[in-house]
């Protein structure tokens, strides 16, 4: 279905912009889709070992899918500080628990590298609340959602823009679940990694549409800085 973009867009319908990209996704057609996990390989960063691992991997690595979990609040009023940091390569995902201290660093120097671009979705959200942790200064950050929302898509979520240019459905089960657990389970891992996945897989994607540039280097969104 092809629309006027300036018309009120119903959220049961499909809608596609005239170059061919789909703007929304209909309920119907998001069910549809078939659900994807990712399936490569995680590492829980628990050991020094892990952590040399990590680095020496993400210093390599040219683009980054980013994502964080926090512990949810159930009571008004009540809030909580990131619990994990996901860090995806093309060949790993990383997970650091930020109960471990020494996570820190390594999270820092990702987030303040210039040659690496850090993709995801709301990352003013994750970004904020992270440096009440401990500081650093982002640099070569790409927020997708706004880059969506730039192309005249009104849906920006990260399981949205999946079902609209991933082509699967993302699924939410572990997403209440406790973050501050000391020891997490298979269904938090998987869920924890497939979303920081899609982020980069989303970023490639986005990239060979010509959404954005073919060069990393450089690359920040003003708007998802956090002050």
């Amino acid at each position: 279905m092809r629309a006027n973009l300036d018309s009120p867009m119903n959220p049961a319908t499909t809608v596609t912009l005239q170059d061919g990209i789909v703007r929304a996704i209909s309920r119907e057609e998001m069910a549809k889709l078939p659900i994807r996990r990712y399936e490569g390989e995680v590492c829980p960063v628990t050991t020094p070992g892990d952590l040399k691992r990590a680095l020496a991997d993400i210093r390599q690595e040219s683009v980054i899918g980013f994502d964080t979990e926090t512990r949810p609040a159930f009571k008004k009023g009540e809030s909580h500080l990131p619990c994990l940091v996901q860090a995806a390569t093309a060949r790993t995902v990383y997970l650091f628990q930020l109960r471990q201290l020494d996570a820190f660093q390594v999270v820092a120097e990702l987030l303040a590298e210039p040659r690496t671009v850090k993709v995801g979705v709301a990352l003013a959200n994750d970004l904020r609340p992270l440096k009440q942790l401990f500081p650093f200064v982002e640099q070569n950050i790409l927020d997708l959602g706004i880059v969506a929302r730039r192309c005249s898509l009104t849906q920006t979520g990260l399981r949205n823009l999946a079902g609209i240019f991933l082509g699967f459905r993302i699924p939410k089960g572990a997403r209440t679940s406790n973050w501050a657990a000391p020891r997490l389970s298979a269904a938090q891992i998987t869920y924890a990694a497939t979303d920081a996945w899609a982020c980069r897989e989303l970023f490639l994607q986005f990239q060979s549409l010509g959404l954005v540039p073919a060069k990393t280097s450089g690359i920040i969104d003003a708007s998802t800085a956090a002050e």
